[in-house]
């Protein structure tokens, strides 16, 4: 099974950089998709079906903003649109499709910056999101929860760990909620599972030539339960695609 996730900063305009294309050069298993800032009626849906993919959304109820979606070949047992939590759900950050064997959730966690009150959203979103997962798990114990987590775990994940220790997103209470979660609800980063080195980023600023240069930060994981760790095949970035700021990342399952 091979799963990409994607913060394409807006569908639409991603579509018009020739997403499609490169989806069906991809051709995965699952699509899960990030700040998609569109509603389905926005979006020519016939196109992505045409490629061979049931495409399910959760659209923010503000116009423009946030919205996870999925594109999967398979048609799931169960798609879950939100989580029926409040502090969760609205934004349209969190969606979930059941198959036999895994559940895939895209996950769309809060940028904490601008203001005091968006980090303190950003942290009750994140400790939230961190009880349902560990009670999620209670009935659907093979979850791969991937998405942008707008945190950089470690000072490996940025490039440059001292300028940047106070800028949200490398913060230490953002840092410190990711370990937790990573350790309560026994979840697995896959990337580091094959890849350990240094300047392996997912999201670059659109200045100062930033891509260009790989002055960047990885916020996309694949991040899965304990009992998939048999079933990691290969997790990688795809550098090369460029819809977006942030590249895809691409996880194989046996």
């Amino acid at each position: 099974m091979k799963i990409i996730s994607y913060n394409v900063n807006g569908i639409r305009a991603a579509i018009k950089k020739g997403l499609l294309d490169w989806l069906e050069t991809a051709s995965p298993d699952i699509l899960c998709l990030q700040e998609t800032k569109a509603i389905k009626e926005q979006v020519n849906l016939d196109a992505i079906e045409e490629k061979g993919y049931h495409a399910y959304w959760n659209s923010a109820e503000r116009k423009g903003y946030s919205g996870v979606a999925i594109f999967t070949r398979k048609k799931p047992m169960h798609v879950e649109y939100d989580t029926g939590i409040e502090s969760l759900d609205g934004e349209g950050r969190v969606m979930r499709v059941d198959f036999d064997d895994v559940s895939v959730i895209s996950l769309y966690l809060p940028n904490g910056g601008g203001s005091i009150e968006r980090l303190d959203y950003k942290m009750k979103f994140c400790y939230d999101f961190t009880q349902y997962i560990y009670d999620l798990q209670k009935t659907h114990s093979n979850l791969v929860v991937c998405g942008d987590y707008n945190i950089c775990h470690k000072p490996i994940d940025i490039h440059d760990p001292i300028r940047n220790a106070n800028v949200s997103g490398f913060l230490p209470i953002e840092r410190e909620w990711l370990t937790e979660y990573i350790e309560e609800c026994k979840m697995i980063d896959s990337f580091r599972v094959f890849n350990q080195q240094p300047g392996q980023y997912t999201w670059w600023s659109y200045r100062a030539r930033s891509r260009e240069r790989n002055k960047g930060w990885r916020l996309d994981y694949h991040m899965v339960t304990e009992k998939l760790r048999p079933n990691l095949k290969r997790c990688v970035h795809l550098t090369e695609v460029k819809h977006s700021d942030h590249c895809p990342i691409l996880l194989e399952l046996e």
